[in-house]
């Protein structure tokens, strides 16, 4: 994987491209050879994570599990987490946290045009959906011929607390990783201790901020619109699908930021609020963690 690292403001930057997402690492330091160590260490953990549980790749752990026809299959230690953690976002969610709902998008294209689905070409996928019907008592896994799991929802956000662990061992010196908006920030910095974190405008160009946050620990993610939704007939559909009704989930905000203790944890958060819709920022107050809503 070809990586850059570059001083900037009295930091290093160092950057790759991984999972579909411009990829970076800030590192509070001077140090080139701390710089370069760092960036070649986050970008193979984020490179191994994606290889492994990437639904293109023909030998990846999900694509086992996906093609199994329905026989039981035994998962590794790191797999069992990923899916307990999905077992209990289930939960949680009362069912709209579902990572079998990857199959929606045989029906569904986000690429900004007009091109809805018909109600049918949805409900045949219906079938399809439920994590209920997953057998999972780890380590087995049985999933029924014809569902799938992709663990789009979660992979991002564990990658980036897997390789704020590995930095933490590696080094004290504060870091911020960030995948795409998904990010992790391992400590304060020198000075005055925090780290800012500028919140994407959605109704704005990609660079146009509606806000900041100043952190000096904890992860952070975005979940919304921005990039991904259609538009037809004055109405516009958000890629945040509800597993229980094919559809997206309506009226639901164009962007929600959550700061949380891990990426993961800010991350789950955030789907959850824009699965509450309009309740969006109610369900956020009741979870009293930091947050913007931006409808």
């Amino acid at each position: 994987m070809d990586c850059d690292w570059v001083e900037s403001a009295g930091h290093w930057r160092g950057s790759f491209s991984c999972m579909a997402s411009p990829c970076e690492i800030l590192i509070d330091s001077d140090d080139p050879n701390l710089a370069q160590l760092l960036t070649k260490l986050v970008s193979a953990e984020a490179l191994r994570i994606e290889q492994k549980y990437s639904r293109y790749r023909e030998d990846s752990e999900t694509s086992k599990i996906n093609h199994s026809a329905g026989q039981t299959v035994r998962v590794d230690a790191e797999t069992a987490r990923l899916l307990d953690y999905a077992d209990q976002c289930y939960r949680l969610s009362g069912g709209k946290f579902d990572i079998t709902s990857g199959i929606l998008r045989k029906a569904w294209r986000f690429d900004g045009s007009d091109r809805v689905p018909s109600p049918a070409a949805v409900a045949a996928l219906l079938e399809h959906i439920g994590w209920s019907r997953v057998s999972w008592q780890n380590p087995l896994l049985t999933l029924p011929p014809g569902m799938e799991l992709d663990f789009g929802g979660i992979g991002k956000e564990y990658a980036v607390d897997r390789c704020a662990l590995l930095c933490r061992q590696a080094t004290l010196v504060s870091t911020l990783i960030n995948f795409g908006g998904d990010m992790y920030i391992s400590g304060p910095r020198h000075g005055d201790g925090e780290w800012i974190v500028g919140i994407n405008d959605p109704y704005g160009s990609e660079n146009k901020q509606a806000g900041i946050l100043r952190l000096h620990r904890g992860g952070v993610a975005t979940s919304g619109d921005a990039r991904r939704f259609l538009f037809k007939d004055g109405v516009r559909y958000s890629h945040i699908l509800d597993p229980q009704s094919g559809w997206p989930v309506p009226d639901c905000p164009r962007s929600v930021t959550v700061a949380a203790q891990t990426c993961i944890e800010a991350g789950m958060l955030a789907t959850f609020a824009m699965l509450h819709g309009t309740q969006a920022e109610d369900f956020l107050k009741e979870q009293h963690v930091v947050h913007r809503c931006i409808w």
